[in-house]
């Protein structure tokens, strides 16, 4: 993750899409670097909010495509837990695309969005709201922990 530290808010962007899509690790860890590096507060705001809608946007449309298989393969997405999923979300809505931020089930929320064809503009509003917020707490988080030392 150390490249990607060093890439500043390119690498802030890069982690943050990959975090939300394929690979197994957290943003925050390159996002808190990149700030303790000096990095200004509102582009590094903004490469970590625009990467990771983006990444769970890719996830919406990959579920909008409908192919379990590479949902498995790629996102390596249980078949059993997002028919689950899919199910909790059909009586709550696309605003449930605000919560795509947790971990453990954020990328199930947003590929079963995709599945259910739920509204594309709820679900992007709702997603990016959702990783803005998520990505300023951490970010107010890491400076207050910072004031400290």
């Amino acid at each position: 993750m150390e490249f990607l530290i060093e890439y500043g808010y390119i690498g802030v962007f890069i982690a943050s899409f990959l975090a939300a899509t394929i690979l197994p690790f957290s943003s925050e860890v390159v996002l808190t670097g990149v700030l303790l590096a000096g990095a200004a507060y509102w582009p590094s705001m903004i490469a970590a909010t625009i990467g990771n809608f983006l990444g769970g946007m890719t996830c919406y449309w990959l579920g909008m495509l409908g192919k379990v298989e590479w949902i498995e393969k790629y996102l390596k997405l249980d078949k059993e837990k997002l028919r689950k999923v899919q199910d909790w979300i059909k009586n709550k809505g696309a605003w449930t695309a605000f919560f795509v931020f947790l971990p453990g089930i954020g990328d199930f929320i947003a590929v079963a969005l995709g599945f259910l064809r739920a509204n594309v503009w709820i679900v992007a509003i709702s997603m990016f709201l959702g990783k803005a917020i998520r990505y300023w707490v951490w970010m107010e988080f890491v400076f207050k922990v910072q004031s400290f030392f």
